[in-house]
């Protein structure tokens, strides 16, 4: 048994030794491989194949290949034993690949063999070998554009070389199908080509009268020969040939009034066609020398204006609108096209005389002489503005201010003295401003023996001084005169002016102050401009004086473009004169290249100032009204506007919506609808003038309180045909004033009513009210004392009685002189009544009291409304036969008849205030005159105590 053991146990060992032998070798690959594989297929080509190599074959399982193993993360192929003899196998995708997300996959790979068994045991394993695969592309996408659409502008007249570019894209990942061989223009017969590298150019100059835009579809084929999936849409704009200029500049510019500033500029911008620009300068320039004295200003009068700008008193104006206390310009031609600005025309034939008195005749030093003139090309013969100079026998110049060749020259004469030497004679000016047509204003100041001129509130010193001899001592007085020199010697005119004049002044004892001359130069219109913070400091701005111009300078031209779109215009009257305004805007630019450097034409158009809302004066109040003849004659006199009032309205068209009533209908309708609005402005003259005949300064005058005209910084002058007042103040002051007017006649015996009219006017009468037009009417007082019988001048007076005071405001007088009382001239014929009514008082003495209840109802029920009397200061006296003779006349018809044929011979020597106190005796006619004035006259006797 032992034996037996011990050969199994050696047979045992002699059979692992003989298996050892058998799997002696490890399999054996490349150690590198190469492979294809396309996108659309898993087999992949390898180079070398996979071919794995093990010594021990032939042996069964040793010498065999069971399998490869691939090593890597996530990788997509799988190995496969084609033949386990061979070691043949091949490589394949698990998946489909997609080159476009990995064009190539590395690995490695390990072939093993069977072992010794069929369980594999003692299995080996060969070296790691590396597997590099690339991934082949298939053509499978479309080119696509990187843009939905192209656009872009060129200019008229040009071939360009390259207008723009388009580019498609192709998502494949090879070379070969990934690039874009070719672009096409699909629109056909188009001056449109396109290379291969999607550039788009002009085959020929584009004209934009023609075409202005183009839209050209355009595709892209990828090496492959793929389309692409959309075309794509090019526009190209054309544009004009470039010219530099200012863009967004609306020629016509309208300004409402009374709407404070308007940008003139608001989208403006320089086209510089792409030229670099170093720096910019522009000059805007707003033309008024047609409106009005060079630009736009307030029309008053110049001593208005004068006292509006703080100048003190004793200005005299020469050259004053024409009225009824200053007539010495009436006939004198003036223009008239520029709203009232008072503009007087001299043609070198027209000169007017100062009357005396308006000026001293030796001016107090110091003085000022202030004048608007226009003036044209020189000429060689003197031409004289102002002159003072002998009235008769001599020809000697006292002072005088005149233009000689472009010059400007004051000759100024010192009266004679006790010394006989030179002095400052004559001061000349050379100026432009002199000849240039264009309208200046003129002021000397003259402290002898110096003399300060300015322009326009500039400044200028005489560049020559002559000097003369003083005047020699004479007692001939002096003529001022304007527009020409008086020759006393030969009685005529020389050295006439060719110009306008306006504003003439002398201003006596002092001299203007630079405020004032300012202030009076300064215009009401003008430009402006409201800098932003961020481009405050980039852009140099200046104005001249009067604003009408103003240059600009700066480097970055968006900096200077918002500047230009700030500048605005301003007109701050309430009533501005309608027209047109010219602007200008002149530009230089600089460039880097000066050769190529642009040239910016100016801009031009203008502001059109629309007509304003012409405002209605009007003057309204007591119209008509009685007053008794004693208060004419009072020192108060009698007030003739005392519930005056003055409104100003104006009307305008404004759209309202109306409310429609058809159901269903939301739409309102527009209406337009004229409105009255009332509106405040100042007045600058009121005038009162008489109706009828002039005032007689021996017993009657208009009167008001000077202190409360000189309160209100008013003026008031009066002559025998009225009064005016002046000076430029609110409505409700000028209401003031007129309130206090009065009218005084202290011999009323022979006045029965006097009439008087009321204008008032803005503006030196660019607007003016209504004629507001008064009638007073004098009651005349029957006075007893002086009167005995007045029971037969008046017989419709019942009752003694003192009335209260009356208002007739409202009332109409028929017939203001049939109502006057008997006047003391008739007294011839009241003696001849007399006698007759002694007599109709002894046939009536018992029936007096009777009579005179009747004669009070009669007179109640007579009574009709056409006027109240103001009859406070009536003394009335009852006629205590009328009632008697009326019934005597139906009792005694033939003593009546009687009397009346007396009556009658007498009748036609009555007045016919005597013919209505005895209307009872009169016979038919007086009758029917008697009965008229009862109408015309109605009694307010509810306060007459009998």
């Amino acid at each position: 048994m032992r034996i037996r053991g011990a050969v199994g146990l050696l047979l045992g060992l002699l059979c692992a030794v003989e298996a050892a032998k058998v799997n002696k070798h490890k399999p054996w690959i490349e150690t590198t491989y190469h492979g294809i594989v396309t996108e659309n297929d898993d087999k992949v080509l390898l180079d070398p194949p996979l071919i794995a190599l093990d010594k021990d074959a032939p042996l069964r399982y040793a010498g065999e290949i069971c399998g490869f193993r691939i090593h890597g993360q996530n990788v997509p192929f799988e190995a496969v034993v084609l033949d386990k003899s061979t070691g043949e196998g091949v490589i394949r995708a698990k998946d489909k690949l997609d080159c476009e997300l990995q064009k190539e996959h590395t690995f490695t790979i390990q072939a093993y063999d069977c072992g010794e068994g069929p369980e594999g045991d003692n299995m080996k394993k060969s070296h790691k070998a590396t597997v590099h695969i690339r991934v082949n592309d298939v053509n499978e996408y479309s080119p696509v554009f990187k843009e939905k659409s192209y656009k872009t502008t060129v200019i008229e007249g040009k071939k360009y070389d390259s207008i723009l570019k388009v580019e498609a894209v192709d998502a494949d990942c090879s070379f070969q199908f990934s690039q874009i061989c070719s672009y096409e223009i699909v629109t056909p017969d188009v001056p449109f080509s396109i290379d291969k590298d999607g550039n788009i150019k002009n085959t020929e100059k584009l004209n934009y009268s023609k075409d202005r835009m183009y839209k050209l579809t355009v595709t892209a084929y990828d090496c492959g020969k793929n389309r692409a999936s959309e075309d794509v849409l090019v526009k190209i704009n054309i544009k004009p040939t470039c010219k530099p200029s200012w863009q967004g500049f609306n020629k016509r510019i309208e300004y409402e009034p009374g709407t404070g500033s308007l940008a003139l500029f608001p989208s403006m911008h320089l086209e510089t066609c792409e030229e670099p620009i170093t720096s910019i300068q522009a000059s805007i320039m707003l033309e008024t020398n047609h409106i009005g004295k060079g630009c736009d200003r307030d029309t008053y009068s110049e001593k208005s204006l004068h006292k509006l700008c703080g100048a003190s008193t004793g200005t005299v104006e020469l050259l004053p609108a024409p009225s009824t206390s200053a007539n010495w310009t009436v006939g004198l031609p003036t223009d008239n096209g520029h709203d009232s600005d008072q503009v007087f025309e001299f043609n070198g034939t027209q000169a007017i005389k100062v009357p005396e008195g308006v000026v001293s005749t030796t001016l107090k030093e110091p003085f000022t002489i202030s004048v608007w003139m226009r003036h044209g090309p020189g000429s060689r013969e003197k031409e004289t503005i102002l002159c003072n100079s002998d009235k008769t026998e001599m020809n000697r110049h006292h002072y005088s201010l005149y233009v000689h060749n472009c010059r400007l020259v004051l000759l100024l004469r010192q009266e004679p003295t006790e010394s006989e030497n030179y002095k400052p004679a004559e001061f000349h000016w050379k100026l432009d401003q002199v000849c240039d047509k264009e309208w200046h204003h003129y002021v000397l100041n003259i402290e002898f023996p110096a003399v300060t001129l300015f322009v326009d509130g500039a400044t200028f010193e005489p560049f020559l001084v002559t000097e003369d001899y003083p005047l020699h001592a004479s007692k001939i007085e002096t003529q001022l005169t304007i527009g020409a020199c008086w020759q006393g010697g030969s009685a005529r005119m020389t050295q006439y002016f060719r110009g306008n004049l306006a504003g003439l002044m002398i201003r006596s004892g002092k001299l203007e102050n630079k405020k004032v001359i300012d202030c009076l130069y300064t215009c009401k219109e003008g430009l402006d401009v409201q800098l932003p913070e961020e481009v405050a400091s980039a852009v140099k701005v200046e104005f001249n004086p009067n604003q009408s111009s103003l240059s600009l300078e700066g480097d970055d031209i968006e900096s200077f473009e918002k500047v230009m779109q700030h500048i605005s215009y301003l007109n701050s009257r309430q009533f501005p004169t309608p027209g047109i305004r010219h602007l200008r805007v002149t530009t230089t630019v600089k460039c880097f290249n000066e050769e190529t450097c642009i040239s910016v034409p100016d801009s031009e158009g203008y502001v059109m100032v629309l007509q304003p809302e012409e405002p209605k004066i009007s003057l309204s109040g007591i119209d008509h009204f009685a007053r008794g003849a004693a208060e004419f004659e009072s020192t108060e006199g009698v007030t003739l506007f005392p519930e005056l009032r003055i409104v100003s309205t104006i009307t305008r068209e404004v759209e309202v919506e109306a409310e429609t009533e058809t159901e269903g209908e939301d739409d309102p309708t527009v209406q337009e609808t004229v409105v009255s609005e009332e509106i405040m402005h100042n007045l600058d003259t009121c005038e009162v003038t008489v109706v009828g005949d002039d005032l007689n300064g021996d017993h009657e005058s208009l009167e008001v309180d000077l202190a409360q005209i000189q309160q209100r910084t008013l003026e008031m002058s009066s002559s025998n045909v009225g009064m005016v007042i002046t000076g430029v103040n609110t409505m409700a002051n000028y209401e003031q004033v007129l309130h206090l007017i009065r009218y005084r006649n202290w011999h009323t015996e022979a006045l029965f009513d006097r009439k008087f009219k009321l204008v008032c006017s803005e503006l030196n009468g660019r607007y003016i009210s209504n004629d507001f037009k008064v009638e007073v009417n004098v009651i005349h007082t029957a006075n007893p004392m002086d009167h005995a019988n007045n029971a037969m001048v008046q017989p419709q007076f019942i009752n003694q009685v003192q009335h209260a005071s009356v208002d007739l405001s409202g009332h109409n007088l028929m017939n203001t002189h049939q109502a006057s009382v008997v006047p003391s001239a008739a007294t011839i014929v009241i003696v001849v009544c007399v006698s007759f009514l002694v007599f109709m008082i002894i046939l009536g003495v018992f029936r007096i009291r009777a009579a005179h209840q009747s004669t009070m109802r009669d007179q109640e029920s007579g009574k009709e409304n056409e006027m109240d009397w103001d009859d406070s200061a009536l003394t009335i006296t009852v006629n205590p036969m009328e009632t008697y003779e009326d019934q005597h006349s139906s009792e005694e018809e033939g003593d009546e008849e009687e009397e009346e044929s007396e009556d009658g011979e007498e009748e036609d020597d009555i007045t016919s205030a005597e013919s209505d106190s005895s209307e009872d005796e009169g016979g038919e006619q007086e009758d029917q005159q008697g009965s008229s004035r009862q109408q015309q006259l109605e009694w307010d006797d509810s306060t007459l105590n009998y």
